[in-house]
């Protein structure tokens, strides 16, 4: 675990080195700042427009995110002909997968907090110079503690995704270890379609596919409870448990077929 650790802390720092995490992390702050000013356009609507425009963000530029540090697992070490040196001390590959994931996850973690940190900070302001009266209209509190559910969900979809991009960076070049991995997300999220296939084709063949497709292929639909939070609509324990749950299967599972790949690979 020391050795995991020490690992993921220096992915973390490489991580943080980056300065398009900067821009990315700056550039979703700037339109959860903006989503303030379309709000005011809409008279009744301003939390509300907020809320979904501050949550889009969050996980679209998590999403850049997670591909942009997880499909540089391999490809920086290689380059950079560090990865002889990590392989010639002491070191198991899989603890190596790990420990790099890990930092990614903590990297991850800490743009997260600080967008959100932004759209609460955002909402503060929005609801401190809100009448009262008008205040007793919302759906949900401005400042309101259930969005912390759709934030953590996110987290775990993000992982998910850092995932996906970690496996491929293991056997793939950078260029298409994003391109699978985004696709892989964008399929993901539209896994419903997937599943209603059938019915809106006549071939058993592409049925079939993505029939399979569906059941292989991430279901990140769970992890958007949008919707439901910036309308005031619960979202309940069970549900958080049970997804969150969903995640760390796969992950795992994605986490293991990255050791198996990266412990086969060849490097002279």
């Amino acid at each position: 675990m020391k050795v995991i650790g020490w690992i993921a802390l220096n992915a973390f720092r490489e991580s943080v080195r980056d300065k398009v995490l900067y821009n990315l992390v700056a550039f979703a702050i700037l339109l959860i700042g903006a989503s303030y000013l379309i709000g005011q356009l809409t008279a009744g609507q301003d939390v509300k427009i907020i809320k979904d425009l501050g949550l889009a963000s969050t996980s679209i530029f998590g999403v850049f995110m997670a591909i942009f540090i997880g499909i540089g697992l391999v490809s920086k070490e290689v380059e950079r002909r560090s990865i002889y040196g990590l392989l010639a001390k002491p070191i198991e590959r899989y603890q190596l997968v790990l420990g790099k994931y890990a930092g990614l996850l903590l990297t991850l973690a800490i743009n997260l907090a600080i967008m959100a940190a932004a759209l609460y900070a955002v909402l503060g302001f929005m609801t401190w110079r809100t009448n009262p009266v008008i205040r007793t209209t919302w759906d949900a509190p401005g400042v309101d503690p259930r969005m912390l559910a759709a934030i953590g969900l996110t987290f775990v979809e993000l992982s998910i995704v850092t995932a996906i991009a970690l496996c491929f960076s293991t056997f793939s070049t950078p260029i298409l270890s994003a391109a699978f991995t985004f696709g892989i997300f964008l399929a993901g999220r539209l896994s419903a379609d997937l599943r209603n296939f059938n019915q809106v084709v006549d071939s058993p063949a592409a049925a079939t596919l993505a029939s399979a497709l569906y059941w292989v292929l991430p279901n990140l639909a769970p992890f958007d409870v949008r919707a439901q939070v910036v309308h005031g609509q619960p979202v309940t324990f069970d549900y958080v448990v049970l997804t969150v749950g969903y995640g760390a299967l796969y992950i795992a599972a994605l986490l293991a077929v990255a050791t198996l790949v990266f412990s086969r690979r060849d490097f002279k």
